[in-house]
């Protein structure tokens, strides 16, 4: 054993019933017939990395972690180098980043998989820490993590249900050239396509009936994995799908959900098809994907749904001018969380719509939102309230999010922005009967305008830190500089921005997402 075993015992890492999950996967390693485990963990952009080892060598890691390199944290969407990692402090300020140095991932034991779709294969998620057993400062999945204590300290714990938008292609070309390699800070074309279906059938059966041979092998694989996938249909668009999975707790639901998407590109590749959860691809005729995030908050004991009206309430705290028409679709509690949703809608976008594509989707009358406002069951609102007397399932749905934003920091920011709302017993004001046209607050048009108001809002420095603030802007704002760099060789910028999606966006997200 390395001279580093003992690495999670010691610093105390894992839960009891992690341990206990410890143990039953070793014991069921020794009966599967694997040869490799990926050990995977979320980058900042809430995509899969993973190092692929030896099954001695994972079952080591479950007691002494393994090595990796913090180099997947200074990359952008591009791969390009947004910190200078060799300098003093990394270039972020902080001696533990000087280097490019080693930390350290350790397994969760519940997030075991064997994937269907490759032999022999073993799947693990894994949270980052650094060399001192402290949290890793970028971890996304440690800041989920972070919430989620926040609420259990309150005796309660956050659900979630997944509907989740993405595009199914077929691959037109069977080998990599010259145009589709990248370098560091700039990506190569994407492979060609070709529609898997025409598109704008609504849930034509017909239309699904040509996709069926790759939803049949996902659903299988999803099955496999213990993934609680509801439905699959088509959508609006050209090979536009849509999958729902049944509500879970947070963190499995974020943790499922990059699964999902890594899982759904690596089987539809394999068949010879191209999956992309990129917002609006710039292919003809393409209509933009969306993410709903169905929350809710439940009693951690009991398991009763905290935001369901109570019976027989009338106004009260948060309902008074909440609940618009009739009686508040929401409990006090929860017109409370949904007012700080609505408080804080504009800087979260950075988190919910974290791609310059992305903010192709704010539309009027598109069956997204361009706007921070709710109502109940209209699907028009940014936050669609589902909920009435006695509903059991009462929840509320964020339609902001795009399919490529990352599942831990979605989910984080509602639970911060919710919570704050809580605390100062926020009115998120009476419902919009017409979402459209409603006197509210515009969602941000570029990425650039949710960038400023996500550093200009003292909530999110105070929950995430100024440390983790200060990398996710600089980060993200590189990216964004990229873009800018591109439309201005191109002659435009962001005022003069055109409909259709650009190649420079094609090429940054569509492969990468």
């Amino acid at each position: 054993m390395s001279q580093n075993s003992g690495f999670i015992e010691s610093h105390g890492l894992w839960t009891d019933e992690q341990r206990r999950e410890a143990d039953e996967l070793t014991r069921r390693i020794g009966k599967e017939d694997l040869h490799l485990i990926r050990m995977a963990w979320s980058d900042s952009h809430g995509c899969s990395r993973a190092k692929a080892v030896t099954v001695p060598t994972f079952l080591e890691s479950l007691e002494a972690g393994y090595n990796i390199n913090v180099a997947t944290t200074t990359l952008d969407s591009a791969n390009a180098r947004t910190f200078d990692s060799f300098t003093r402090g990394g270039g972020m300020g902080l001696d533990e980043m000087t280097g490019s140095p080693n930390i350290k991932i350790v397994p969760d034991p519940g997030t075991f998989r064997v994937l269907p779709w490759a032999p022999g294969v073993g799947w693990i998620l894994c949270d980052e820490y650094f060399n001192s057993g402290d949290p890793f400062h970028f971890s996304s999945r440690q800041l989920l993590r972070r919430q989620l204590r926040r609420l259990d300290d309150r005796g309660m714990a956050y659900v979630v249900g997944l509907e989740v938008e993405w595009y199914l292609l077929v691959a037109a070309e069977d080998r990599l050239g010259e145009e589709h390699l990248s370098i560091p800070g700039f990506r190569g074309r994407p492979l060609g396509t070709t529609p898997v279906e025409p598109g704008y059938s609504y849930h034509s059966e017909s239309n699904m009936d040509l996709m069926q041979p790759v939803l049949s092998k996902l659903a299988e694989a999803f099955d496999k994995m213990g993934m609680a996938l509801r439905s699959m249909e088509n959508e609006w668009g050209p090979g536009q799908v849509e999958c729902t999975f049944a509500p879970q707790p947070g963190l499995r639901a974020a943790d499922d959900l990059l699964l999902f998407r890594t899982a759904t590109k690596q089987i539809c590749r394999r068949m010879g098809y191209v999956a992309t959860f990129m917002c609006r691809p710039a292919l003809q005729g393409y209509y933009s994907s969306g993410w709903h995030l169905h929350q809710s908050l439940v009693d951690a004991k009991s398991g009763r749904n905290l935001l369901a009206p109570e019976s027989g309430s009338g106004s009260g705290a948060g309902r008074g001018a909440g609940a618009g028409r009739g009686e508040a679709p929401l409990s006090a509690l929860g017109m409370n969380y949904l007012g700080g949703l609505m408080a804080h809608g504009v800087a979260c976008t950075a988190f919910t719509t974290p791609t310059v594509n992305g903010y192709r989707r704010f539309r009027p009358n598109s069956l997204a939102p361009d706007r921070v406002c709710w109502a109940n069951d209209h699907r028009g609102a940014m936050l669609r309230v589902l909920g009435a007397e006695g509903a059991a399932a009462a929840r509320i749905e964020n339609r902001v999010g795009e399919p490529a934003a990352n599942p831990y920091l979605y989910m984080a920011c509602q639970i911060v922005a919710g919570l704050d709302g809580i605390d100062n017993a926020t009115d998120p004001g009476p419902q919009d009967d017409e979402p459209y046209a409603s006197d509210r607050t515009l969602l941000p048009t570029s990425l650039q305008a949710a960038l400023d108001a996500l550093d200009n809002e003292a909530l999110f420095r105070d929950q995430f830190g100024d440390v983790f603030m200060d990398y996710y802007l600089r980060l993200k704002r590189n990216e964004l500089g990229r873009f800018l760099s591109y439309l201005e060789e191109q002659g435009s910028s962001l005022d003069g921005l055109g409909e259709e999606t650009t190649q420079w966006e094609q090429n940054e997200y569509f492969d990468f997402f």
